[in-house]
């Protein structure tokens, strides 16, 4: 770009280039060695600046000028497939109204761009990154969609599938076509000797359903790399020209509107012989570069990260404050470790887990959730489990079975994913709600305990508030939804488990919102009540000083905050029996902001189930 004459219009993004500019061109000649991809590189992100709109750009220097706009006690976020949630996108826009009335102001759109049928991995299989699943809209009515989430003050994210593409994508098709130049964008292979390398050290993601990392393809006598499944042809960023467009891609789809890139399966974007081909140095150099890329073209918008790995394998790809990369990642472990503490009424991994979070900078921000699109695998710290006797293996199985409702005095239901019989290894699914207990207590027309499930369902997103980050809604949680088993009767869903927690919306429910007798109505209202005493108090911001204290009692977690003179403690009973709390080290009253009554914090008594946000007088 240098040397190029700019007029006025764009001085703004001459400025912005010149503050990355030599650290992108150092980082890309690392990489790729190539000067004119790299100028054809800035010559473009210069184009998607002037193609931005107006509106955009206003967001942008709005944003710019308050980098922690994103990091406030107001934000909270909802994730939905589209069909499910409103039908098409159209669907979505007629109905921003309930999404406000759910106190959200970001939603997360499952992946809604063209895949083909019968072999899309739920949206995660692309044919064309500019193309809207036609059932489900145009480009056009994504546009229109992000425009009036905008006027409402709502935020968009979308899934960005930058590890693979389809076997349908027009990339694909050339390469099998045998067009050396498209399948220098793969990894094809005439023969197994590389790929068997590659096997040694590479582990499978679906060992059952899809085992391997490769797949032969008959009609051009190649082997291609598939580290998900065979129909995800896994894109070789070697080539500078997979990495030039791919980021043209991800450009054209932030100007669309979308304020948030979900960067799905990032630590598996680059491969490297005699490695596992995971979390691999180049993949930080890509972050980083798309994370400045961002900074040039689009400020506002905002990276978040997926990596679905244990904590000292995640926290590196926030970068660091000087080189950031991901502004956002998925809080995966305690996830996880949420429902073992569920299983097992023992908070001793949860609270480690809370202090490994708390003790990171505080530029580090989590998405906190207790449900998603996804199954839940039983990542664990099993070294520390061990140490109470809890041996992995024997541990997954009791997870398992108890969220099937099968032992430990368990009410839940749900069903295993990717069960595989020779380790004895499954991942779990399931709605919250189900899970809770509350479709159990419905089936059998019980209404204590469908009292006592509602109770811990709201137990558990009242703790999840209480987490450093940005709490995440799995559409549907906020009125209870149970699993779906009608995808069984789809042949092209029945044979992926995770179809049972993405069951349609049911509005018919959503209608019983004000109705305290129904468990929407129940649901709901407990919602909206943390809802908004989170956004009221200013103890809530991702920033805030966030930290565990000792109860007394192993079913009784505590966290407390503090933020500009204001200390908070969350209690939170995650057994069956009614306790009592002793707070180590705190003494004097506090106010429960739920119920407004006054409490020594020295002693809580706390119900089953139960929940205090306990405000320090």
């Amino acid at each position: 770009m240098r040397g190029v004459v700019m007029g006025k219009e764009d001085k703004v993004f001459l400025e912005r280039l010149e503050r990355h500019h030599d650290e992108l061109r150092w980082l890309y000649m690392e990489l790729y060695d190539n000067d004119s991809m790299f100028a054809e590189l800035s010559d473009n992100l210069r184009q998607f600046y002037l193609a931005r709109n107006k509106e955009l750009k206003k967001s942008d220097e709005k944003r710019a000028a308050n980098a922690g706009w994103y990091k406030q006690n107001d934000m909270l976020g909802m994730m939905f497939y589209i069909d499910n949630f409103a039908g098409n996108m159209k669907g979505v826009q007629s109905n921003l109204d309930y999404i406000e009335q759910c106190n959200v102001n970001y939603i997360h759109l499952m992946p809604f761009l063209d895949t083909p049928k019968g072999r899309s991995d739920g949206g995660y299989a692309v044919s064309d990154f500019r193309k809207v699943q036609p059932n489900l809209g145009s480009m056009e009515d994504l546009d229109s969609l992000t425009a009036a989430c905008h006027k409402k003050g709502i935020n968009v994210c979308m899934d960005f599938v930058m590890n693979h593409t389809s076997e349908e994508h027009a990339w694909a098709k050339k390469a099998r076509q045998g067009d050396g130049e498209y399948m220098s964008r793969y990894f094809f292979y005439d023969n197994a000797a590389i790929p068997q390398q590659y096997e040694k050290t590479v582990p499978q993601v679906f060992p059952t359903t899809a085992p391997g990392n490769f797949t032969w393809l008959p009609d051009v006598n190649h082997y291609v790399m598939t580290t998900f499944y065979p129909y995800q042809w896994d894109l070789n960023y070697k080539n500078p020209r997979v990495f030039n467009e791919m980021m043209y891609n991800f450009l054209y789809l932030a100007n669309r509107g979308i304020d948030i890139i979900r960067i799905d399966a990032v630590p598996y974007i680059w491969k490297e012989l005699n490695t596992p081909c995971r979390n691999l140095k180049q993949v930080h150099t890509i972050v980083r570069m798309m994370r400045m890329i961002s900074e040039i073209v689009c400020p506002g918008v905002l990276l978040l990260g997926e990596v679905v790995m244990e904590p000292e394998k995640v926290t590196p790809y926030f970068g660091t404050v000087e080189k950031p990369e991901c502004h956002m990642l998925y809080n995966v472990t305690t996830m996880a470790t949420t429902w073992h503490t569920v299983a097992t009424r023992d908070v001793k991994l949860l609270k480690k887990q809370l202090d490994i979070v708390n003790a990171l900078p505080k530029d580090y921000v989590f998405l906190n959730y207790l449900r998603c699109h996804d199954d839940i695998g039983w990542g664990l710290d099993y070294a520390t489990l061990q140490m109470d006797g809890m041996e992995e293996r024997a541990h997954k199985k009791y997870l398992n079975d108890y969220f099937q409702g099968y032992d430990g005095g368990s009410n839940s239901r749900g069903e295993l994913y990717n069960a595989d019989p020779v380790t004895g290894d499954a991942r779990f699914c399931g709605t919250t709600a189900s899970m809770c207990g509350v479709e159990k207590a419905v089936f059998e027309d019980d209404t204590a305990a469908l009292k006592k499930a509602v109770k811990m369902d709201l137990m558990l997103h009242a703790y999840m508030f209480m987490q450093s980050g940005i709490p995440v809604l799995y559409s549907g949680d906020e009125i209870g939804q149970l699993n779906d088993y009608h995808y069984k009767e789809d042949a092209d869903k029945a044979p992926d488990s995770r179809y049972i927690h993405r069951g349609p919306m049911d509005w018919k429910q959503a209608g019983q919102l004000h109705d305290t007798d129904t468990v929407a109505g129940m649901m709901f209202q407990g919602l909206k009540q943390l809802e908004t005493i989170r956004k009221a108090q200013k103890v809530f911001v991702s920033y805030a000083d966030t930290w565990t204290v000792d109860t007394g009692d192993v079913s009784v977690l505590c966290i407390g905050r503090y933020f500009e003179g204001e200390t908070l403690y969350g209690i939170f009973n995650f057994s069956e029996y009614d306790k009592t709390a002793r707070l180590n080290g705190v003494d004097g009253d506090g106010t429960d902001l739920i119920t407004g009554e006054k409490k020594n914090l020295a002693q809580v008594e706390i119900p089953a189930y139960g929940y205090f946000y306990l405000k320090k007088e």
